[in-house]
C-alpha cells in the first residue's frame, strides 16, 4: 500500500489517504465540531498561532486546523495525485 502525504502548511503533512473532507472553519456547525474535537482530545492545532483557514476531517475522528486556505490543500492533494498518475 503506497501512503501518499500532503502538506498542510509549515511543514506540517497529513496522510492523503485518510482525509474525508477539508472544510472552511466559518460556520456555526464546523466551530462546534471543533469544540467538541478539542473537549474530546481528537483535535490537532497545526496553525503555529496563525489564523484557522481550514479544517481537516481524517477518518480516525480526529479534526485537525490549518491556517492554509482550503483550495490551496486540495491544490496540493490533486497536483499530488496527478504526479503519483504520471509516474504509473
Amino acid at each position: 500500500m503506497d501512503i501518499k502525504l500532503v502538506n498542510i502548511g509549515f511543514g506540517n503533512i497529513v496522510a492523503a489517504n485518510r482525509i474525508i473532507s477539508i472544510i472552511s472553519p466559518e460556520s456555526a456547525p464546523i466551530k462546534r465540531i471543533i469544540q467538541e474535537a478539542r473537549d474530546k482530545g481528537m483535535l490537532v492545532d497545526a496553525t503555529y498561532g496563525r489564523r484557522t483557514r481550514a479544517v481537516v476531517v481524517v477518518d480516525s475522528g480526529h479534526i485537525i486546523l490549518s491556517a492554509v486556505q482550503p483550495e490551496t490543500v486540495a491544490n496540493r492533494l490533486v497536483a499530488q495525485t496527478a504526479d503519483s498518475e504520471e509516474e504509473e
